[in-house]
Order: structure tokens, then sequence, then C-alpha cells
């Protein structure tokens, strides 16, 4: 069975000039997303990255942090990733691959997206994510990949259920919130490898916190699912067929999402003052609505996309980027042991704010992979990471 259920006719790869826009673009621009949530966890040493007490203008911080980027950057990930999957599978089967070669390429590199997952969070960063990647492509590639439109539209009332199970959580918050005081903060766990005093140390405590994470990161599937429906659609290839879609998805997604993420980014700014229970109740509301941010800023940039007559030198650099999202990921990690941790440079505590310190090193190391890519792409060379992956994947057919 194939995996289309759009009309197209038999081709062979998609050349790097031919490839869609608009996912590229969201990768690259949501990196910067990424960047911002990683360094506010990695300053202050805890899930979710922030100061308990904020004053002046890190109030203002927290609630755009927790508004707009903390749980509300990976969610645009695991939709591309799915998405991702179908393509990759898509690209094979035109390219004369057997519906066995094809399986044995997608397994094959979510086996290796598990390894590159072990090898980052034991070297650089416990919050990785390319290891859930991996497990989730590879259940993907086994149980969903070459489903039917019937079984797949699971995915579709699996999401609707979701909205209804945000709207009875979004009422219980709202209710504690009315008769609640207090004064608690929003609960954040302290994650022992970002204020490690050595380096050793934070890779013994690292390997000791990269399966609890990859636990709680493999239900992503649910996104993920939803990226595969629409690339099965073609929905970001065939952006003006699907203008209503993408415009609906862009105002409900971050609709909830912002809407959600409320309560939690008021009481992170000092501005709404709560119980623990309610506090907790809060940022439950907050990482439930954040998925919804995954398929709203993916249908935003479709739609940006779709306004673009030429790739200028922004939207150039950031499709660059994208397609070397693995490599800038990693890059990110890199940046953030050298830049952040107690045992190197340390430069979060060098400044009056580390909140806004660590915003800027975050700007600043994500303007610089965009540059990196763009200087790649006009040599016509793909990531270093990207040619470490598609070495260890593709083998010859024989």
């Amino acid at each position: 069975m194939s995996i289309d259920t759009a009309p197209r006719t038999s081709r062979g790869p998609v050349l790097r000039a031919e490839r869609a826009l608009a996912p590229d673009l969201a990768r690259g621009a949501m990196l910067l997303i990424i960047a911002l949530a990683n360094v506010a966890g990695v300053v202050f040493a805890g899930e979710p990255g922030l100061d308990s007490t904020p004053q002046g203008v890190d109030r203002g911080l927290n609630f755009l942090l927790f508004e707009l980027v903390h749980a509300r950057g990976y969610p645009v990930f695991a939709v591309m990733f799915g998405y991702g999957l179908v393509q990759l599978a898509r690209r094979q089967d035109a390219s004369g691959a057997t519906r066995q070669q094809v399986r044995s390429v997608l397994l094959r590199r979510n086996l290796w997206l598990v390894v590159f997952g072990f090898a980052h969070a034991a070297l650089l960063y416990y919050g990785d994510f390319l290891g859930a990647y991996g497990i989730v492509g590879i259940v993907m590639t086994l149980v969903l990949l070459r489903r039917g439109d019937r079984f797949h539209r699971i995915a579709l009332v699996l999401w609707a259920l979701a909205v209804v199970e945000i709207l009875v959580l979004s009422a219980v918050v709202v209710s504690r919130i009315e008769g609640s005081g207090g004064s608690a903060p929003l609960p954040s766990d302290h994650v022992d490898s970002l204020a490690a005093p050595d380096y050793v140390t934070s890779i013994l405590d690292r390997l000791a916190e990269w399966p609890a994470h990859t636990l709680t990161v493999l239900p992503f599937i649910f996104i993920t699912w939803l990226g595969m429906w629409a690339a099965r659609r073609r929905v970001l290839e065939e952006l003006a067929r699907h203008r209503t879609l993408l415009r609906w998805t862009a105002a409900l997604g971050l609709g909830i999402a912002v809407a959600g993420g409320l309560p939690a980014a008021l009481v992170s700014a000092g501005w709404l003052h709560v119980d623990t229970s309610t506090a907790s109740l809060s940022l439950m509301l907050h990482g439930a609505s954040g998925m919804f941010a995954g398929p709203g800023y993916v249908a935003v940039f479709g739609l940006v996309a779709m306004r673009v007559i030429r790739r200028g030198p922004v939207v150039g650099a950031l499709s660059a980027l994208g397609q070397r999202s693995l490599s800038g990921y990693l890059f990110q990690s890199v940046a953030w042991l050298v830049l952040l941790a107690p045992f190197t440079l340390a430069l979060g505590d060098r400044f009056g704010s580390r909140t806004v310190g660590g915003l800027i090193i975050a700007v600043v190391v994500w303007l610089v992979t965009v540059l990196i890519a763009r200087l790649l792409d006009k040599r016509g060379r793909p990531g270093p990471a990207e040619v470490v992956l598609r070495r260890l994947t593709y083998r010859p057919r024989t």
C-alpha cells in the first residue's frame, strides 16, 4: 500500500533545490524557540527553567517564556518529525526501493538516532530528544507508516479528545484560582547535571537523567502521528490547496496554547498568587496545552511560505538552517556546555539578570547557527551531523 493519498506521478528522490520551503523554514526558525527554552533551563539548572522570584523586566520575560516558548518548541519538531518520516519513505518509494528496503532505511536511521541521542545526552545535554525521536520513529515505521486513511483518522479523534481534556482541566484550574490564596511558585525540578562542579560529574549525572527524561517525552508519538497524517495529504507541499486548513490550525493551535499557558505564565511572572496545588495544576495545563503549539506554529510557517515569492537572504538563511537542523540543535548543546556550565565560562552568572543574560546568549548562538548554515548552503554542503547520519543510514542498493 502506498503512503500517498494525493495524486502524483512517479519520480526519483527529491533534489535539494526542490525541497518544500515550509518544513525547512519552520525548523530553522523554531530552533530559536528551542534555544530560548533550553538556555533558561541551563542557567537556572531546572526543568522548566525559570527565576522563581523575578523582579522588573524578568517578570515580563517569564510571562513570555511560558506563553510562547516553554513546552511550545518541541511539539513543532515532533510534528515535523512525523511529517519528515513520510517524506523520506515517499522519496524512497519513488526512487524504486522495495517496501522492505524502505523499511530497512527508516529503521536504520531511527536506530542511529537513538545512538546519537545517547551520545548527545552523555557528552553534552541531559534534555536530549534525539533518542526519543529514534524510538518513536521505529514504532511509527513498524506500526503506523503503511496504514490506510481510515486508521490514520484515529489521530484526529485523539486530538479532538485532547481539546476536551484541555477544556476540563482549564475549568478546574480557573475554579481553583478563584478560591486560591498563597504565593507558591511554579514547581521546577532541579537538574543535577546542569549544576555539576566538573565535566566528569556532569556526564555521570546525565547518564542517570537521560533514560528518565526520554521516557517522559515518548508520549509525543501522539503529536508525530498528526505530522504523519498531514504529510500523507502533502499539506506543506500543496499550501494553496490547504490554505483554509492552515488558517484554522494556526488560529486554534496557538489560541489553545496561549490560553492554556496563561495561568502558569501569570504565576511565573508573579502577577497571579496561588497555592501549591493550584500552581502544579497550572503547570500541568501549561504542558498539556503546549502540544497544540506544534501544529499551530507549523501552520503559521506554512502560511508565511505561501506568501514567499522568492527566497531572499532571511528566508534563505532560515531554510538553510532548517535543512541542517540536526547540526544546529547539537551546536546549541555544545554552546551551552562551553558558555554556561559552572566548570567552563559560566557566562550566565556574569549578567545582572540570569534570565536576560541567558536569553541574549541563546539568540546569539542561534544567529551563529543561521550564518553557518547559510555559508554551508552557498557551498552546497550539508551540515556535519547530517553527513554522518546519512552515511550511517544509506547503503548501496544491491
